[in-house]
């Protein structure tokens, strides 16, 4: 009894911390907004979209778990990863070879002074090395769902 009272109270103190992040994220979407209205400037207003979409997709996951707190607990059952997992595999692939193909393209930029397009680029492979360890962490959520798999 005592351990479904302490998680009743982390989840509820979780809650109020997603709750609260979310009013922060709101704050980003309308900075964002701002920011991209404020000029004409295709590299400020796409940094601007970046953050504006990126805060909306912060908010949407913080509700999902809020949520799975509140209304219904989430699953993730090894039948949905099965009936996904060649597509996942194969998209794994194509963002290593994205990965690769923006280091080398960086590479190529170093020291030649293009700055604005270096900052680019640089941006395009944290969001795709972001999205590698994003699949190598389903992976390893798969692997524990299948330990001799």
């Amino acid at each position: 009894m005592m351990d479904k009272i302490v998680m009743k109270e982390l989840q509820a103190k979780l809650t109020e911390d997603l709750k609260q992040w979310q009013r922060t994220e709101g704050a980003a979407v309308q900075f964002g907004e701002k920011l991209a209205s404020s000029t004409e400037n295709p590299v400020i207003k796409n940094v601007a979209e970046i953050i504006r979409s990126d805060s909306q997709r912060h908010a949407a996951i913080q509700q999902l778990i809020i949520d799975s707190f509140e209304k219904s607990a989430i699953s993730l059952s090894p039948d949905d990863l099965a009936k996904v997992w060649p597509a996942i595999e194969n998209h794994i692939k194509s963002e290593q070879d994205m990965v690769a193909r923006v280091r080398e393209a960086l590479g190529l930029l170093k020291g030649r002074g293009l700055v604005v397009q270096q900052y680019l680029l640089e941006y395009l492979l944290l969001d795709e090395e972001k999205h590698d360890a994003l699949l190598a962490k389903l992976e390893g959520v798969k692997k524990g769902m299948y330990p001799y798999g």
